[in-house]
C-alpha cells in the first residue's frame, strides 16, 4: 500500500502563512508520485474529513475547494518527490489535521463522499492550528 507521510504543521496566528509537504517513506519510497494524483485532505474534530486540493498525475492541473480557493496552492517538487501545500492567509476555520494520500485522479472536493482505492491509505497527519 502507498502510504504518505505529512509535515509542516504547527500553530499559527490568523493570516499567517504554512507550507505542509507530503513524502513518500518506509516501503512507499519506490513509488513515483508523478504517476498519481495528489490529494491533501483535512479533518477538524467532530467534522467529516474534507478534500482541499488536488495536483492531477504527470502535469495535469490543480483544482481546490471553494474554501481554500485563492489560498491555498498545490504543486509538486521540482524532483517530483514531493507534493506541497501553501497555505496563505489562514482562518481559525483552517484548524485541522491535515493528509495526503494518492489516487488514479483527483477525489471530489465538494465535500461529496470519498473513499480511498484499495492501493491506498491514510498517514498519520499533520496538525495545522490557527489561533491567536
Amino acid at each position: 500500500q502507498v502510504q504518505l507521510v505529512e509535515s509542516g504543521g504547527g500553530l499559527v496566528q490568523p493570516g499567517a502563512s504554512l507550507r505542509l509537504s507530503c513524502t513518500t517513506s518506509g516501503i512507499s519510497s519506490a513509488v513515483n508520485l508523478d504517476l498519481h494524483a495528489i490529494g491533501w485532505f483535512r479533518q477538524a474534530p467532530g467534522k467529516e474529513r474534507e478534500g482541499v486540493a488536488c495536483i492531477g498525475a504527470s502535469g495535469r492541473g490543480a483544482d481546490y475547494a471553494d474554501s481554500v480557493k485563492g489560498r491555498f496552492t498545490i504543486s509538486r517538487d521540482n524532483a517530483k518527490t514531493a507534493v506541497d501545500l501553501q497555505m496563505t492567509s489562514l482562518r481559525p476555520a483552517d484548524t485541522a489535521v491535515y493528509y495526503c494520500a494518492a489516487d488514479w485522479g483527483c477525489p471530489p472536493l465538494d465535500g461529496s463522499p470519498y473513499t480511498l482505492p484499495g492501493f491506498s491509505s491514510w498517514g498519520q497527519g499533520t496538525q495545522v492550528t490557527v489561533s491567536s
